[in-house]
């Protein structure tokens, strides 16, 4: 009997060998443009429809966790599928791999904003990236409403969380948590709006996965490995910071950024845009890393970068330490400050994964637990949906205002700050990905072409 779970073990691995799944994640970081709505979209089609490696009800169970954390729920969501593919060493593949070309890219466009005063040289390039990434979200809300919303009251649910989000500024949490009481509740009242099943089937409306679900994971969580965990992820996300301090000092710029994005790794809830609020607030207001319209420009950056949108504490820590090195040659500041805080606002999801994971397996058949997820997966639409709706409304005008009337919160639009260009790349982008289906590489790519030629002709 103990033997068992070995077989199946190895059985996965022979299915997905850990090389074949190295260079697929090392192909998904390369396209995780457009913020999680796009970087999800990319992974359920990666592996949910083309590889087949794990099927649509797993996918949802494991993103649902993910949504309840702090943290990046997208990179999360990757660092877990890892886990379930190819244990430890494949949520850790999976996970750095995720990051690691934003981190490249962003750091590179740091070096550059820094060297030359402004970012005048990707203007250009992201003026047409940025309208690709809104039809990329777009693309998402209709993929994954496509998979989760199977059923009217889920319907409902993930209309609720949109004019929630969108119209009363609903903090994310309490949208999350009152979906998630929402399908608890309908399990015990009215079982049979709900689908059926308790997440351990293979479809859930997507295609069957080579490797049947109740094969992926059978270890049982142990106190021993939850301390193991805890241990070993606490040590490694608090020793460069320890360095840090011993080495420059506990007064230096280094050591402030290091401390405070530890603390903000752990108190995002509520997606990025939620936790930039306050980071933005802090760095200009109260540390002075750097100003609210280079704070804007990081944004933009970090917006049309691969990885994580989150990364724009990197480009916030980069010039904040490049500008107050103390003793520390400028550069060589901006860089140890960049990679510093990427350092500690990533290591954590890892724990937060091979901590909690294994107990969120053995949840996959309690029947409750998975009726609150389905009312979280619903919800996550309406949350993309939200996200959508932000990206049309800050990519296609340039100026917005608040339409602020008691409960009621909405951002609107000043129709005399269209973006023409904008407009036309967006519509551009839209045929390409619904008509033409093109890739989103390709789309991004020729999106990036036609920005630059936009900004070669003259205006007059």
């Amino acid at each position: 009997m103990r033997s068992e779970p070995r077989e199946i073990a190895s059985e996965a691995r022979d299915v997905v060998p850990f090389r074949r799944a190295v260079r697929t994640w090392f192909a998904i970081s390369l396209q995780t443009f457009g913020g999680p709505a796009g970087q999800i979209a990319v992974m359920q089609r990666t592996l949910v429809e083309e590889r087949r490696w794990i099927g649509q009800r797993r996918f949802n169970h494991a993103l649902n966790y993910c949504m309840l954390l702090p943290g990046p729920e997208a990179q999360q969501l990757a660092i877990y599928i890892g886990w379930l593919l190819n244990g430890t060493r494949g949520g850790l593949v999976a996970g750095t791999l995720f990051v690691l070309p934003g981190v490249l890219a962003l750091l590179a466009l740091s070096v550059l904003y820094v060297g030359l005063g402004s970012t005048a040289a990707v203007g250009a390039l992201f003026a047409g990236l940025a309208p690709a990434v809104l039809a990329i979200v777009a693309q998402a809300v209709m993929r994954v409403g496509r998979r989760s919303l199977n059923r009217p009251v889920l319907i409902a649910l993930a209309c609720a969380g949109f004019v929630a989000l969108a119209f009363f500024a609903v903090p994310f949490p309490f949208v999350i948590l009152a979906a998630a009481a929402v399908g608890w509740l309908l399990a015990r009242l009215a079982s049979r709006t709900l689908p059926t099943g308790t997440g351990h089937g293979d479809g859930d409306g997507g295609p069957a996965p080579l490797i049947a679900d109740d094969d992926l994971h059978h270890e049982a969580p142990t106190a021993r490995h939850a301390l193991r965990v805890l241990a070993v992820g606490v040590l490694l996300w608090g020793l460069p910071l320890l360095a840090v301090a011993t080495l420059i000092g506990t007064d230096s710029v280094l050591t402030a950024q290091g401390l405070f994005f530890s603390g903000a790794a752990l108190v995002t809830f509520g997606g990025a845009y939620a936790v930039l609020a306050y980071v933005a607030q802090q760095a200009v207001e109260v540390y002075g890393w750097l100003s609210p319209g280079e704070m804007v420009r990081g944004l933009a950056l970090a917006e049309t970068t691969p990885g994580p949108l989150i990364m724009v504490v990197q480009f916030v820590a980069f010039v904040g330490a490049y500008r107050d090195p103390g003793a520390l040659d400028p550069w060589a500041a901006g860089l140890l400050g960049a990679l510093l805080t990427t350092w500690v606002t990533f290591v954590p999801c890892f724990v937060f994964i091979f901590l909690g994971a294994p107990h969120v397996e053995r949840l996959r058949h309690n029947q409750a637990i998975s009726a609150a997820l389905t009312g979280i997966t619903a919800a996550v639409v309406g949350v993309i949906a939200n996200l959508a709706l932000y990206f049309a409304l800050h990519t296609l005008f340039a100026s917005t205002h608040l339409l602020d009337w008691g409960p009621f919160h909405f951002q609107l639009p000043d129709p005399t700050t269209v973006r023409p260009v904008a407009l036309v790349i967006t519509a551009a982008a839209l045929v390409m990905i619904f008509r033409l289906r093109w890739s989103m590489l390709r789309t991004l790519g020729a999106c990036a072409v036609l920005g630059l030629a936009a900004a070669l002709i003259p205006t007059g």
